[in-house]
């Protein structure tokens, strides 16, 4: 079973140096965001990804979005930054509209399924953004559930779906569920809509032409 760490506001190092040392040896963390607890692995790491997919029982033709832990680490996975891209990042990053570029060659084919594209995010939650400044590196954002199963809010969620199969779980409290991120493939022009979600597509149109 997982170990369970509170997170601490006034003293996160503790817990963020125990997520960082399980990331760099290949594990699986479980970490509160802005819409439901995500799932982090190294990306850079095939081993630790397939156990991702083994973990989730997910199938290898689904993709994988990262967080990020800054806005110049697109330019580490996107082959192609579009004027439409910038436009979107300057507005709704951070945030949750999860962008889906051409991915660079050096992307695993693991992360892409095949598609040759990769789905970013700049993620709005504070402890989201200040565990990956401390980390210093790109972690996968998937949901931290069964494939096709409830997004959990809690720590105790994850615990009881997938905590069997995954070593620590960052419990930053009840996370607001509700509607997962916002999807849009901005590889194509005009962006085409992927998932419907928290970012209102009303609100994507006001900034750029969109096909929905």
């Amino acid at each position: 079973m997982a170990e369970t760490v509170l997170f601490d506001a006034g003293a996160p190092e503790k817990a963020f140096s125990l997520c960082r040392a399980v990331l760099l040896s290949g594990g699986v963390i479980a970490y509160p965001t802005e819409t439901f607890y995500g799932l982090g692995a190294d990306p850079r790491n095939p081993a630790a990804v397939k156990r991702l997919f083994e973990v989730k029982g997910r199938r290898p033709d689904q993709p994988i979005l990262l967080l990020l832990p800054d806005v110049r680490s697109v330019a580490d996975w996107a082959a192609e930054i579009s004027p439409t891209a910038k436009k979107l990042m300057s507005v709704f990053w951070p945030g949750p509209l999860t962008l889906v570029f051409k991915a660079r060659d050096s992307v695993a084919r693991e992360l892409t399924a095949g598609t040759g594209t990769i789905g970013l995010r700049l993620s709005g939650s504070a402890l989201v953004a200040d565990l990956l400044r401390f980390l210093d590196m790109t972690i996968t954002g998937t949901s931290a559930n069964l494939s096709g199963g409830r997004s959990p809010e809690t720590a105790e969620m994850v615990a009881e779906t997938i905590g069997s199969g995954i070593d620590l779980i960052l419990d930053g409290g009840k996370t607001p569920g509700g509607r997962p991120s916002t999807v849009f493939d901005v590889s194509v022009d005009p962006p085409l809509l992927v998932r419907d979600g928290l970012v209102a597509v009303r609100e994507i149109g006001k900034q750029v032409k969109i096909r929905i």
